[in-house]
């Protein structure tokens, strides 16, 4: 079950980070972005209503998507996400707790990390893939170099990824990437408009296509 879940995240490459997004449009967001072929949602524990949009999007989107959790901190947050319904938890940091809770229940555990000490260290601790965060301060060259002597590590960097750089950090190596702002576009959500937001998630799922070839 796991495996096919981690498998459905890495289909499309990309992992959309969905943060404090007003109440009345999350639902509406997160099928924009499932139907322009994103496979990982990522609802971020600071956002209003947090557990029940993840209840709400799983029993919605499950047959097409991973719902996780974002922005998990703790052992505490991630049981209360998982007891919601998600299937993943990403952190922006490593804590052994948080990957033991989502092991525990056998769900993906997707930790934060900057260096090649703590890449090794989460997987150690039994993380499925490691987030590299923030990308935007390593660049893609990081996952490039560290691939060498860690190339048994799936990696998925985020942090500053966009629609100009996804590719090379696909073609580095990493398995995914996390998209937040560049893809959760401010002004599309505010004005409702839908359809964009769609064609603008196909083309970061587009991207990752092409890079992977």
């Amino acid at each position: 079950m796991k495996h096919e879940l981690l498998n459905t995240i890495v289909e499309s490459g990309v992992v959309a980070v969905v943060r404090r997004i007003e109440k009345e449009k999350v639902m509406n967001v997160i099928s924009a972005l499932v139907e322009g072929g994103i496979t990982g949602i990522e609802m971020t524990m600071d956002s209003e209503n947090v557990l029940e949009t993840i209840a709400e999007a799983k029993a919605t989107f499950s047959d097409r998507a991973v719902i996780g959790a974002g922005t998990v901190l703790d052992g505490e947050s991630a049981r209360l996400a998982i007891q919601a319904g998600a299937e993943f938890i990403f952190a922006p940091t490593l804590k052994q707790e948080t990957i033991t809770v989502a092991n525990r229940y056998g769900k993906i555990a997707i930790p934060g990390v900057f260096t090649p000490t703590e890449i090794l260290q989460a997987y150690e601790w039994g993380a499925d893939i490691v987030k590299v965060f923030p990308a935007s301060v390593l660049g893609s060259k990081f996952i490039k170099d560290v691939k060498g002597p860690l190339g048994h590590i799936p990696m998925m960097p985020t942090g500053g990824i966009d629609l100009d750089n996804i590719q090379e950090y696909i073609k580095a190596g990493a398995i995914a990437a996390g998209v937040g702002g560049s893809l959760l576009n401010k002004e599309l959500i505010q004005q409702g408009k839908w359809d964009e937001l769609t064609q603008l998630a196909r083309q970061y799922v587009e991207k990752v296509a092409e890079a992977r070839k």
